[in-house]
């Protein structure tokens, strides 16, 4: 017999149980960051994706476009400019984001997955009202807000319709007549809570939580949320991964089952995370 044959069909039957467990259930997807830059891992992604959808498992698929917007701020002369790690958005500014946001990045995400055989429709926030925000309080970010409100009508039925949801973070204003740019993170975890989300999985340029910075071998492959505040008094969890982090205890405080923070420069880390027994990153549950 030839040993990789052999290998190829232990792996189905690993992840077999797996198929079985998750089968009609929903899986939020937070994708952005260098899974989104690199040809090989924008592949990647979009495979596990569509291999997720035939077996049957509901993928929604919340996406950012940071670099995207970087390039054509400098296109168009305009500064890229960031106050607390959010990028300060002004009228200007905002009109860019929901143009590469709604536009070229989503219906790029769509065409790929339509391309490589799966069936996908593109969302934004404003869609159905599926995101409700008012202006970000403190801090003036500008045209950044704050959901509110998750309307998740028109991503149910597209499901129903058996196609793979592609949500752009782009919100409507219901404190004034504007859209609002939406920290993708945070509008994937609030949508899994209105989706009844069997697993949040925050797509991220790094292994995990790492117990020493720098150090991959130190990951933690496993937080329970009564552990978040002290890791975060010892330094462990800090600077980018905090909000992240925080993502995740608010959709495990809404019901979602498993949140994982997973590398997306790992090829099908998606896949290795939810059908197999070894798993990947770091999981908070």
């Amino acid at each position: 017999m030839d040993n990789n044959n052999a290998e190829r069909a232990q792996t189905l039957v690993e992840a077999l149980p797996y198929i079985q467990k998750f089968t009609g259930k929903v899986v939020v997807i937070k994708y952005g960051g260098n899974a989104m830059i690199s040809p090989e891992l924008f592949d990647a992604v979009i495979e596990d994706i569509i291999l997720l959808q035939l077996v049957g498992i509901y993928v929604v698929l919340v996406h950012g476009g940071g670099p995207e917007i970087n390039e054509m701020l400098d296109r168009l002369g305009m500064e890229s400019r960031f106050v607390n790690g959010l990028r300060y958005t002004d009228k200007e500014t905002m009109d860019v984001v929901q143009s590469v946001l709604c536009g070229k990045v989503n219906k790029d995400l769509v065409s790929t997955i339509v391309r490589k055989g799966g069936s996908a429709i593109g969302l934004c926030g404003l869609d159905g009202k599926l995101f409700e925000a008012v202006k970000m309080a403190g801090e003036d970010y500008g045209y950044v807000g704050d959901i509110k409100n998750v309307n998740p009508g028109v991503v149910l039925q597209a499901i129903k319709d058996n196609h793979i949801p592609v949500v752009a973070t782009v919100a409507f204003g219901i404190d004034d007549d504007t859209p609002y740019n939406i920290n993708a993170d945070t509008a994937a975890a609030k949508l899994s809570i209105a989706l009844r989300a069997e697993k949040l999985i925050l797509l991220t340029n790094t292994r995990g939580v790492l117990r020493e910075k720098d150090n991959e071998d130190t990951l933690i492959k496993v937080i329970r949320p009564v552990e978040i505040e002290e890791l975060m008094v010892q330094g462990i969890i800090a600077d980018g991964m905090i909000p992240k982090i925080e993502c995740c205890a608010e959709a495990i405080g809404g019901g979602v089952r498993r949140t994982h923070i997973l590398d997306g420069r790992i090829p099908h880390s998606i896949l290795i995370e939810m059908l197999t027994d070894e798993g990947a990153g770091t999981m908070i549950y």
